[in-house]
């Protein structure tokens, strides 16, 4: 049986990866912060001796605050994930490595495939594309799947803060200029799960299928709950952030569909499967 270590196993996708590998027939050993601390050398080079693969979920993610820590975000998301690669070219192990559509930065409005040009807009996405290229450099047999706006049971999320925003009754602001697919957890996941059995190399974009606003998402959202809150669209240029975000966050995910063994789904379907299961089971 293939050992897999996840880093990053408590966090949103690292809590659906574990079980999502088990149920694959690996067996997969958890990594937390801070009993495990990706920067931290030592506790590196030994979770990747004792594994076959490297599931690297571990991340700097607070896009925000990363603009006024620009160190601890390059520690975690460049200088950790190159000393990773470094690893694992020694060892000869095969890394897969989570990055984000943060890389991109609004110099198209079509969907995005994995050769078009970067420009990250933020410290968060120049350190993410930064890991990216470390990881390449290294040597080592690698994977990268970027995600985009991705939620789940564990950890924060647009779809988390629009429901607990519903709560206070009052209407709600959510931009019209944002595009991408909402994507479940469960799913990257489950493509992760193909990726460690077929061990394919290069960048691969992932997402849930389909395109909408972060507004389109929000009335669909609350379409779905029962909630007559009021949504109103706004710009993004109406929210004052230390990071920028990009517009166009939409890919094309024709190359890792080669991969897959399962049809990525609808992002309403997805969407709608998760709130049957939503923790309150909240309904108006």
């Amino acid at each position: 049986m293939q050992t897999i270590a996840v880093f990053g196993a408590d966090g949103m996708l690292g809590s659906d990866t574990v079980p999502a590998l088990a149920a694959a027939g690996f067996k997969p050993i958890s990594y937390v912060y801070p009993s495990f601390d990706l920067t931290d050398r030592k506790a590196a080079a030994a979770a990747v001796a004792n594994a076959n693969i490297i599931v690297n979920c571990a991340a700097y993610t607070a896009v925000d605050r990363a603009e006024s820590e620009p160190k601890n975000c390059t520690a975690i998301n460049v200088t950790a994930v190159a000393e990773l690669g470094r690893l694992a070219a020694a060892h000869d192990k095969y890394v897969i490595h989570i990055s984000t559509d943060f890389v991109f930065g609004d110099l198209t409005s079509q969907p995005q495939a994995e050769t078009d040009l970067t420009n990250p807009l933020s410290v968060y996405g120049q350190t993410k594309l930064a890991g990216e290229t470390v990881l390449q450099k290294s040597g080592c047999r690698h994977a990268v799947i970027r995600v985009q706006w991705t939620y789940g049971a564990c950890g924060n999320n647009f779809i988390a803060k629009i429901v607990e925003r519903t709560r206070s009754g009052q209407p709600l602001q959510v931009v019209d200029d944002q595009f991408g697919a909402p994507t479940p957890t469960t799913a990257v996941a489950r493509a992760i799960a193909r990726f460690a059995a077929c061990r394919p190399e290069g960048v691969f974009h992932f997402a849930a299928a389909g395109y909408a606003s972060r507004y389109e998402v929000a009335v669909f959202l609350l379409q779905q709950l029962g909630v007559t809150t009021a949504v109103r669209p706004a710009k993004t240029t109406d929210f004052v952030t230390p990071a920028r975000r990009p517009l166009n966050s939409r890919f094309n995910c024709a190359k890792i569909e080669a991969v897959l063994d399962f049809s990525r789904p609808q992002w309403q379907d997805a969407l709608q499967a998760y709130l049957a299961t939503y923790p309150d089971g909240r309904r108006h």
